[in-house]
This record gives C-alpha cells, sequence and structure tokens, in this order.
C-alpha cells in the first residue's frame, strides 16, 4: 500500500493537491518616531475598523512595533482567490 501510495504521489500534478493553508492577505503601514501605542491608537484603530467585515474573511491579527511599525494579516477561507481578497482589503 505505501508503494502504491509513492506511485500515485509521484505521478499526481501539483494542481491537484488540496489546499491546505488559508490564504492571507498582509498590510503594512510606517509611523516614524512613534511609539506601539501610538501606533495602535492612530494608525491600526482606524485601519482595523475599516478591515473588519471583508467578504470571507475569517479572522485579523496585528502587531504594532515601538519603532513606529504596524502589520495587519488578513486571513481568508479556503478556497478564495488570493488576488480578489487584496482588492478587497485595498477598497476598504
Amino acid at each position: 500500500i505505501v508503494l502504491a501510495g509513492l506511485a500515485a504521489a509521484i505521478t499526481l500534478p501539483i494542481a491537484q493537491y488540496p489546499e491546505i493553508t488559508p490564504p492571507s492577505v498582509q498590510v503594512s503601514a510606517s509611523y516614524p518616531g512613534a511609539s506601539a501605542r501610538v501606533v495602535a491608537e492612530t494608525v491600526a484603530a482606524p485601519i482595523e475598523q475599516q478591515v473588519n467585515g471583508v467578504e470571507d474573511m475569517l479572522y485579523m491579527s496585528s502587531t504594532s512595533g515601538n519603532d513606529g511599525s504596524y502589520n495587519l494579516t488578513v486571513t481568508f477561507e479556503l478556497g478564495t482567490d488570493l488576488n480578489m481578497a487584496q482588492v478587497l482589503v485595498q477598497n476598504r
């Protein structure tokens, strides 16, 4: 059975492998000279309020750094077109 599985795996085209990780879109911003708290209040909060509720979104995760950096990762359901998800996030 193992040998038959290996033979099948070698001949299976990559396009037929199932998706195992949900697609995600990352948003980055920079506010030079600001602390993490200031970035969270002035940059993160408005962006997250607008992005919240994007079609097919599962969850959001964000980080703010003391160097003024901000990163938001928006994760979508399996099967969501990544290009369309990026357009939806950008429009918001």
